[in-house]
């Protein structure tokens, strides 16, 4: 059987991912910052589901809740949710326009703030705020170069 090709790019797309969470920035900065990291995982799951899906999306939220700080179990739960719902319609997404899918994953990357919002709610009693909603923006609007950026990668590396 012959193995699949390209698993350390992905798994170094994902590190690189993790890195831009955690890299120091000005607070004004810091409050809009994409969720690279679920950006990138959404990538790989709507480009190749049975290489990338829930178990490896838990596992990446659960090294964000580490390394961010936050009560265990919180991103890798919100994590695994909105990668549950690309893998189910990930050949759906695959055939929008990049506008559609930058709406689309707007609307999935909201899921994911107000689950963390409402997780937090319950678990350390945070209220929620406007402002938990600019990482949705910035996603939508960095989300065509972080694919154009990875597919491009994974057609040169051929990884299927």
């Amino acid at each position: 059987m012959r193995k699949p090709q390209g698993t350390a790019f992905i798994y170094l797309s994902i590190f690189v991912g993790l890195l831009l969470t955690v890299m120091p920035l000005p607070q004004l900065v810091k409050l809009a910052r994409p969720d690279w990291a679920l950006l990138v995982l959404m990538y790989w799951t709507m480009a190749l589901p049975q290489r990338v899906s829930i178990g490896i999306a838990f596992f990446t939220g659960f090294v964000v809740d580490v390394l961010v700080g936050t009560v265990l179990g919180v991103n890798a739960l919100a994590f695994a949710v909105v990668i549950f719902v690309v893998a189910l319609h990930h050949l759906k997404i695959r055939n929008f326009s990049i506008v559609q899918q930058s709406l689309l994953l707007g609307l999935l990357l909201a899921l994911y703030q107000l689950l963390l919002f409402w997780l937090s709610h319950f678990l350390t009693g945070v209220y929620f705020l406007p402002q938990y909603l600019w990482p949705v923006l910035t996603g939508m609007l960095v989300w065509p170069w972080v694919f154009w950026l990875l597919r491009r990668y994974r057609r040169q590396l051929k990884i299927q």
